[in-house]
């Protein structure tokens, strides 16, 4: 049982509401009721929002390539260094990133995460025993924290737009669409042994990374799960694939591919005004992750654009190099301010900006990692956020103004509770396995150190 002196449900606002959680699932929403001996007593009770796109392993990463190097730093500047630290990544290494990454999303207030996983093999290439050892262990890390997970194996098979050879710091992603299946049918089976709302999909990683007969052949292996894709993430790519496919990646996914709401669209950042709104139209999730985007000179989302054709998005924090929730939502917005020159870019006619882009991403999370989630209500997850309204940067506000002050004035440290699918994770802004988590932190970084 939770109560929560407000509690943001689909009606709006109410005060003094009981919460019953059951199996991860809210059961009961009684508004106007008496707080009752045992109850988690909490200020505010949000719908935690979904982190729909993560890269956990490049948490470690993070202050390493900050270096301007000679001539001008760019997204593959940055990505061949990525390349080169990945060929020193043991799985123990793996598993206890993937664990902070985890906890540091849920104290942030995400209760859930969509891995995009495409390490899957041995430095130089050669398969592991268990051909599903690396998500293993992102498994192991999920099993820990409690985060409810969608898993999503990543089919990563050329180094480039036009069948390009892998690269040297490539092979430990690539996997021919037969082998992709076997990796994706044995993580399945382990991901059995995780609670019921976890999730296994697919990625096929990018138009660069695939030919169109093998995407044609790996999209039944979602099974009905989510399927997520980067497209036009740089400027690069899309001149790219269109030498190659006659068509921009967006332009060609929507004539060849069932793309629809079971489908999430990363980045989808350099797009033609008509690409928007066809691609807002179908159904599919833009998968925003501002933080990165910014960190990796990607360029600003057609935010405006994308809300006129009702389209539908969620937010990630990709490469972790800063894991908040808070800033990852004023970024977004803060994006389209900066390219406009305006102000309040973010919502449809008038109304608050914060509600604006944190239910959508709710909403819009949820939907992408095929969570049945993103409200307070009967029969949805427990996937729920509390926020102290006593905090200086909220306490002066009015209900209206509360998501204002959380997305534009507010740090993650507003976060008191977290719970992921009922399962209590954040009591008093700490995961209750921080102490763990973050002495096998230490330890893996420091081999890693060494190794480099």
């Amino acid at each position: 049982m939770i109560f929560a002196s407000r509690a943001l449900l689909p009606e709006g606002w109410a005060e003094n509401v009981r919460i019953t959680v059951a199996d991860g699932q809210i059961t009961g929403v009684a508004v106007g009721a008496a707080a009752q001996a045992g109850d988690v007593q909490v200020s505010a009770l949000l719908p935690a929002l979904a982190n729909l796109h993560s890269h956990a392993f490049q948490r470690a990463m993070a202050g390493m390539t900050e270096h301007r190097i000679a001539g001008r730093d760019s997204f593959w500047t940055w990505r061949d260094l990525m390349y080169r630290f990945l060929d020193r990544l043991t799985p123990e290494q793996m598993q206890a990133i993937a664990a902070l990454v985890f906890m540091e999303m849920q104290e942030a207030g995400y209760a859930s995460v969509g891995e995009f996983h495409y390490v899957h093999h041995q430095p130089g290439g050669a398969v592991y025993a268990d051909i599903a050892e690396l998500s293993g262990r992102i498994f192991a890390a999920a099993d820990l924290t409690g985060i409810g997970l969608t898993h999503l194996p990543v089919l990563y098979t050329y180094g480039g737009a036009g069948e390009q050879a892998l690269a040297a710091g490539q092979l430990r992603f690539g996997n021919d669409v037969d082998r992709f299946a076997r990796l994706v049918e044995a993580a399945r089976a382990g991901a059995k042994a995780l609670p019921s709302d976890t999730k296994v999909g697919i990625a096929p990683h990018s138009l660069r990374a695939t030919n169109p007969a093998d995407l044609a052949r790996a999209l039944p292996i979602a099974q009905g799960n989510p399927v997520h894709i980067h497209v036009a993430e740089q400027p690069k790519e899309v001149a790219d694939i269109s030498a190659w496919l006659g068509a921009r990646p967006v332009e060609w996914l929507l004539a060849n591919t069932p793309i629809g709401a079971d489908w999430c669209a990363i980045h989808a950042t350099h797009m033609t005004a008509d690409e928007t709104e066809r691609l807002a139209k179908s159904g599919a999730v833009a998968g925003l992750c501002p933080i990165t985007e910014a960190n990796l000179g990607d360029g600003p989302f057609n935010g405006p654009g994308w809300l006129a054709a009702n389209g539908a998005f969620g937010i990630g924090s990709d490469s972790n190099v800063r894991i908040s929730l808070t800033e990852e939502l004023r970024t977004l917005e803060y994006s389209q301010r900066l390219r406009d020159i305006a102000r309040n870019v973010m919502v449809v006619g008038e109304g608050s900006v914060g509600a604006a882009i944190y239910l959508g991403a709710a909403k819009g999370g949820a939907q992408a990692l095929g969570r049945k989630s993103g409200a307070i209500a009967v029969g949805m997850l427990a996937d729920l956020t509390a926020i102290d309204l006593s905090h200086p940067a909220l306490c002066a506000l009015r209900n209206d103004q509360i998501l204002d002050g959380l997305a534009f004035a507010a740090s993650d440290a507003v976060v008191t509770d977290l719970w992921s699918a009922g399962r209590h994770q954040v009591r008093g802004g700490r995961h209750i396995q921080r102490d763990q988590i973050i002495a096998g932190w230490r330890v893996a970084v420091q081999g890693l150190l060494d190794a480099l």
